[in-house]
């Protein structure tokens, strides 16, 4: 199969997908278009805003859409081969990935636009609620843990681009650092003084392709600067971000979140944009070809097996239970109508599959063996790739790694900057502090927790240090996995408390059950991997068999992995069972709770 076919392929299997599933799950669900949601009956301009879904779904993409559908398909590409990845976000996005992120935004509306832990609280009860929330808040740390330290890693080293030419991660260093700047002076000049942003959009989006040819010329090398490893490097740079990640949470939308994440709209989609018209063109004339195998095996040279590695390593771009809490957060408070949950919701999760393909293209062109495959950096991989599509284009090498590893590094603020927010409010919500001292006190535990983490060094094979990020990307992918079960939960609960229908297992249930049982068995592989030598009975030299306590305490694993694994499984099954306590309740009827809410209910 060519590059061309696979990619041409997808994007018609993706739309034909989105005609067919999309309208049948509007029609199971009662999407009416007349109903009124929430943000027309509690429309107050500030948190509830009707928009159209043209402009909901840029925002909302922009928001789900960050580096998880980047580094998922590009690991699980080079673990498995690309055949695999590409038929689990192709189906996953379309049954169980889309519908997930769908009924989670119907779910939300049809209860006031609440968070679909507030659907668990009032569906479930409220011990699943709060279950819920201290399972989202561990799932967020291990997500700002990966997403942060794999930023940093972008920060160090250096790239052969062939022919000579090469790049510094101190290049990316300098792009980023003036990529974040200027969305806070956007900012000021926005609410003080009378600048249209039209206007703003025109002045400052160049400014970011100055920043980027800016890069290579100033790069911030910190390693050279301050005679420090990469190793030292990449932790002090993860040390600023999370820095950024406090103030972010803290500071007004308007100083920093809201002009970044416009700014960052427009540059996401000129990469993306610019990387499928240049794989489009490169593949038709014969250029780029598939050269990485199609499959390489059921189990990868880390050891890891195929199930259900597979389906926690491309999280993002297949199914993600981090879209549940945007659907049901902020994007729910906007949707005009309820039919538009079907472009916002279903149509903006299949968009991201095809990210996530595009994703997978950049592992394909790389031949087995190749340099860039080297130490499986995915920023490296997507960043020379995607580099090579663009120079289909005239653009010039160096100056397009810089581009694309700085949209890389913009897809990951996207995301820390909304999961330390969301880590925030959770926290407040959990320790019952609203006042200014507990928003501090709140973001300080939500960016601490995962500094200890990144602080930590954890040793791989022949003692060499790895990347946090590699350390703990199957375990955000497992968490990430079993919250989208969880979601999908409880919908399944809501659905079938409000309409009894049979199909309601066969469109929320069976995609419960596959999300249950894969992540399920990804984190009972880490615990047992962490806690098999605690558990082994072992003798010294002489053959003396140590004391089995002695031994147990000495053995248990200093890893977090393994611990944090235990306690994700643990809430998950305590979840689960509330879930089937209330399925266990004989069935008094259908029950009007969820339904859509008519202009004459009003």
């Amino acid at each position: 199969m060519t590059l061309l076919t696979v990619v041409l392929l997808s994007a018609a299997v993706l739309l034909l997908a989105y005609r067919i599933y999309g309208k049948a799950l509007t029609r199971l669900l009662r999407l009416d278009r007349d109903a009124r949601t929430p943000a027309v009956v509690l429309r107050d301009d500030v948190d509830y805003v009707p928009i159209e879904p043209k402009f909901l779904m840029s925002q909302h993409f922009s928001a789900i859409a960050a580096a998880g559908p980047i580094v998922g398909p590009i690991l699980a590409g080079v673990m498995f081969g690309w055949l695999p990845a590409l038929l689990w976000i192709l189906i996953g996005s379309i049954f169980i990935g889309g519908v997930h992120d769908m009924t989670s935004l119907v779910a939300s509306i049809r209860h006031k636009a609440r968070s679909i832990a507030d659907v668990v609280r009032e569906h479930m009860s409220k011990r699943s609620y709060l279950l819920f929330l201290l399972f989202i808040w561990i799932a967020l740390i291990y997500i700002i843990v990966a997403f942060t330290d794999l930023v940093a890693d972008s920060f160090v080293g250096t790239q052969d681009l062939g022919g000579g030419r090469s790049t510094t991660g101190g290049a990316v260093a300098t792009a980023s650092l003036l990529y974040l700047a200027l969305p806070v002076i956007m900012g000021l000049l926005l609410k003080y003084t009378k600048l249209p942003l039209g206007l703003a959009t025109v002045i400052f989006l160049p400014l970011i392709a100055i920043s980027v040819w800016l890069g290579p010329i100033f790069p911030l090398d910190i390693n050279t600067l301050f005679h420090l490893t990469e190793a030292t490097s990449q932790r002090w740079w993860g040390v600023a971000l999370l820095a950024y990640c406090f103030i972010a949470s803290i500071v007004p939308m308007w100083l920093l979140l809201q002009p970044r994440g416009h700014l960052g709209g427009y540059f996401l989609v000129v990469v993306l944009l610019g990387g499928i018209v240049g794989v489009l063109i490169g593949a038709a004339t014969g250029r780029f070809q598939a050269d990485y195998p199609a499959f390489t095996g059921w189990t990868a040279p880390n050891g890891a097996s195929l199930f259900p590695m597979l389906f926690i390593t491309i999280a993002c771009g297949a199914c993600s239970g981090f879209h549940s809490i945007i659907a049901s957060g902020t994007t729910s408070k906007q949707l005009h109508r309820e039919t538009d949950a079907k472009p916002v919701g279903y149509g903006a999760m299949l968009l991201e599959a095809m990210v996530a393909v595009l994703s997978l293209t950049c592992v394909m062109v790389l031949a087995k063996g190749s340099p860039v495959l080297e130490g499986n950096k995915v920023d490296v991989i997507y960043a020379y790739s995607l580099s090579r599509f663009l120079n289909v284009l005239y653009v010039p090498t160096a100056f397009a790694y810089t581009f694309v590893a700085l949209a890389l590094t913009t897809f990951v603020y996207d995301t820390l900057d909304v999961c330390t927010r969301l880590g925030r409010y959770i926290l407040q919500e959990l320790i019952g502090v609203q006042d200014r001292s507990g928003r501090v006190i709140s973001t300080a535990i939500t960016v601490g927790v995962p500094l200890i983490f990144l602080l930590w060094q954890p040793v791989g094979a022949g003692g060499k240090i790895e990347s946090a990020w590699k350390t703990f990307w199957p375990l955000f992918g497992a968490s990430n996995q079993l919250l989208a079960a969880l979601a999908l939960l409880g919908v399944t609960v809501w659905l079938w408390r409000t309409y009894r229908a049979k199909w309601i297992w066969f469109a929320t249930g069976l995609p419960t059950v596959v999300m249950y049982v894969m992540s399920s068995w990804a984190l009972i592989a880490f615990i047992r991997k962490g806690f098999t030598s605690a558990f082994s009975i072992t003798q010294d030299t002489t053959g003396e068999v140590h004391p089995f306590a002695s031994h147990f305490l000495s053995s248990l694993p200093r890893s977090p992995v393994p611990w944090a694994a235990l306690v994700l499984l643990t809430l998950a099954l305590l979840v689960l069972a509330e879930a089937v306590r209330v399925f266990t309740i004989p069935p008094g009827g259908p029950t009007t709770e969820g339904l859509p809410v008519t202009a004459e209910a009003v």
